[in-house]
């Protein structure tokens, strides 16, 4: 038994959509009919995704805060002692994204089938990663699920939380960048050279900075549009550009090496790692598993390829401490605390507070930058206004000084 969407003529020719589980299409539509629906299309949700894979799609997954939702809506049905198929169901239903309770149904019909959950899992890996669906196989395998989905729950909601303080960082600069680009650009198309026209007329020499200001206003006057198009193709040309891996891994190299950037992205991919190793350390996922799956959360390469590095390592009876010491990019902090995890048998304890450790860290960076910041933009914008007064008061003292 599958899951199918389905769009269906009601006897008025009304269109209407839904969900709906069965064995196959055929079956779909005799149930249509019964229900006095005439069916015009129906796709079994785990194709539809897989052909959403294979082609170009702006949303390639689930939403993190959704799969956040999703997993402690799970764990606390799970805890509470209700049947995996009942509680796929009541989430499903619970959701009020269509293609987010399409994908839950979906797993529901594999479990219903005889599947494990992660198997259903792995139908939809754009919406499940990796590292999702080997703990969930985990816990399956030692009969703790409801505890593992709690630990991915608290896992997926702090990566949300620390996902979310980036963000939040971010909007107050971008939006004041923003609307300092639009009030200059507003002030050089329309304002000036209103203003500075009147300059022209009398025939003498005006200053330089004036000169400029009259320059600029006529060029954006003049080329708006083809600088707008260029941004946009250098924008794109960069983006094009850091998707091969070589220009890509020297860009992250240079990040690296930056005095605060660098110290940014390593917190950010140190806290990644460590908590993303801690969830699978504790829920029983072998150890060079773990490694492996944890690298794919650390979108740093030179960190990632540190990571896969020590998993090698590690595979010829290396310590993790050790191993991933050698790189010299993680914190000393969290080599430390792994080495203390490893020599008393903590090692999810200790992976979890250096996890802690980093988030905090980050937060207040976060936080510092921040203060720093916004009053560096409002004093830069400050500053081209400044120019911009300027360039217009200069010809006005000139022929005050004429008159006199």
């Amino acid at each position: 038994m599958g899951a199918y969407e389905y769009v269906a003529l009601d006897k008025a020719g009304k269109e209407s959509k839904g969900l709906i589980e069965g064995d196959t299409p055929r079956h779909v539509r005799q149930v249509l009919r019964e229900r006095h629906l005439l069916p015009v299309q129906v796709t079994e949700v785990a194709k539809k995704e897989a052909r959403r894979q294979r082609s170009f799609s702006l949303r390639s997954g689930i939403s993190s805060g959704e799969l956040a939702l999703i997993t402690r809506q799970l764990a606390s049905l799970s805890q509470s002692g209700l049947p995996l198929e009942e509680a796929l169901l009541a989430v499903g239903q619970q959701n009020d994204q269509p293609r987010t309770k399409s994908i839950l149904l979906g797993v529901r019909s594999k479990v219903m089938e005889g599947h494990s959950l992660a198997d259903g899992f792995g139908e939809f890996p754009q919406a499940f990663p990796e590292l999702y669906r080997a703990t969930v196989a985990a816990g399956e395998q030692s009969g703790h699920l409801d505890i593992v989905l709690e630990r991915l729950a608290e896992y997926t909601e702090a990566r949300q939380t620390l996902r979310q303080t980036v963000t939040n960082a971010l909007i107050y600069p971008i939006v004041l960048v923003v609307m300092a680009v639009a009030i200059i650009s507003f002030m050089l198309a329309s304002v000036v050279p209103k203003i500075v026209g009147v300059f022209e007329n009398t025939g003498g020499e005006l200053p330089g900075l004036t000169r400029g200001l009259i320059a600029s206003s006529d060029f954006l006057r003049n080329h708006w549009l083809l600088l707008i198009i260029g941004i946009g193709a250098l924008v794109y040309a960069i983006w094009r550009l850091l998707q091969q891996d070589g220009p890509k891994r020297r860009y992250h190299q240079f990040l690296l090496r930056m005095p605060i950037a660098g110290k940014l992205t390593r917190g950010i991919n140190t806290a990644r790692f460590t908590r993303t190793l801690s969830i699978l350390a504790g829920s029983g996922v072998p150890i060079l598993d773990s490694l492996k799956i944890a690298a794919e959360v650390v979108e740093n390469l030179p960190m990632r390829d540190a990571v896969n590095d020590a998993a090698l390592r590690v595979r010829e009876g290396a310590s993790i401490s050790g191993s991933l010491a050698e790189s010299k990019l993680f914190p000393p902090m969290m080599i430390h605390l792994i080495s203390s995890g490893e020599a008393g048998g903590r090692l999810e304890e200790m992976l979890s507070r250096a996890a802690s450790n980093q988030e905090r860290e980050v937060n207040g960076l976060i936080a510092t930058l921040l203060g720093i910041l916004q009053p560096l933009l409002i004093v830069a914008m400050g500053g081209v206004v400044m120019t911009i007064v300027l360039a217009i008061l200069l010809p006005i003292f000139e022929i005050n000084n004429l008159i006199r």
